[in-house]
């Protein structure tokens, strides 16, 4: 099926666009009171997740209301780890937590490499309903998370701000993290082509733990597999989102993917120079600006709009939304995005034409 509106895959691909495409991570969720409606009806977050219907419904949200000018399918980075034998529950107010963790090798013997066609099929069928509901209108996100940042949950148990147990693992049992990485590294590139099969038109990376990890164990432990999944995914464009990585810019603009995301506190002067010209740069406006004044997000926007120069770039928030952000500053971000870029062309067509 022809795509209505491409804007994201063309510039994904690094090709000339008329305007800079713009879509927010974790668009489809609590900033919604149509999600919320959905949500309310049923007995949490897991079940919205593993039922195909409501996961597409809540995709959809976004597109029509927002304008975004992509959907990206409603799920959770830790439905890997469940397919792999690992369940988890996700607790109000406080977040996943997993009652078994990893720590030994006879723990590994436990769990498996996942097979999505049979353990992650609710994934598959929300991404067929979607596409089948979106009629071309815009592209489909597909995702999953990286292996390191699924190795800490699968390690600590749950959230943390250290997640000590799990970077003690890296140090003290190197060869055991080593496979654990390797199972959900081949989990993770069998998940992603299934979505691809499904319908997904990309598909990002994230990774929300990068940041935690000295330079060199990120080499070693995160980089390393993200590596692995890039050269995997041929298919389809690849974005890879490390939050807090700063430091391995220059390396992330050596992978085999397309498009590398921002963070906010990553400059996007010095990201262009380290990442280099070959990749499109995908960020990164503080998500906590949202807070603020719709003529401060306005202001923002445009000053991070200008300061990516209109090409290779994919606008979006450098994190996800936050859940208690008014949907209409989120409008306002996308509205200026797009609206910026196409005055900026009717500017320069006059000045220059």
């Amino acid at each position: 099926m022809t795509l209505k509106n491409d804007l994201l895959l063309k510039a994904a691909r690094g090709e000339k666009t008329e305007r800079v495409p713009v879509w927010v991570m974790r668009q489809a969720g609590r900033i919604l009171p149509e999600y919320r409606a959905v949500r309310n009806k049923l007995s949490g977050f897991i079940e919205l997740c593993t039922t195909p219907e409501l996961a597409a419904e809540v995709t959809l949200q976004p597109v029509d209301i927002l304008g975004v000018d992509a959907a990206i399918i409603f799920s959770d980075i830790l439905v890997v780890p469940e397919a792999m034998g690992l369940p988890y529950q996700m607790i109000e107010q406080k977040g996943p937590w997993f009652e078994n963790t990893i720590s030994s090798e006879a723990d590994l013997k436990k769990i498996r490499i996942a097979d999505p066609e049979s353990d992650l099929a609710y994934v598959n069928e929300a991404i067929k309903i979607t596409k089948r509901e979106l009629n071309g209108r815009v592209p489909l996100i597909g995702f999953a998370g990286a292996p390191w940042t699924i190795f800490s949950y699968m390690v600590e148990g749950s959230g943390s701000k250290t997640f000590s147990k799990a970077r003690k693992m890296l140090y003290t049992q190197p060869e055991l993290s080593h496979k654990l990485l390797e199972m959900i590294t081949e989990s993770t590139i069998k998940y992603l082509k299934m979505q691809i099969r499904a319908g997904a038109d990309l598909v990002q990376v994230f990774d929300s733990w990068a940041g935690i990890l000295h330079p060199n164990q990120y080499d070693e432990f995160g980089l390393k597999y993200i590596s692995k999944i890039c050269d995997a995914i041929n298919e389809v464009p690849v974005t890879v989102f490390a939050k807090g990585a700063f430091f391995a810019r220059k390396r992330m603009g050596q992978l085999n993917c397309e498009t590398i995301g921002l963070d906010w506190n990553m400059s996007i002067e010095a990201s262009r120079r380290l990442v280099g010209d070959t990749k499109v740069l995908q960020g990164n406006l503080d998500p906590c600006l949202l807070y603020g004044s719709y003529s401060e997000i306005e202001k923002a926007t445009k000053e991070m709009l200008t300061k990516f120069g209109g090409h290779k770039h994919i606008a979006n928030l450098g994190h996800g939304v936050y859940p208690d952000i008014e949907p209409d500053k989120v409008k306002c971000f996308i509205d200026q995005s797009l609206n910026l870029f196409l005055f900026l062309i009717r500017f320069f067509r006059f000045v220059f034409f």
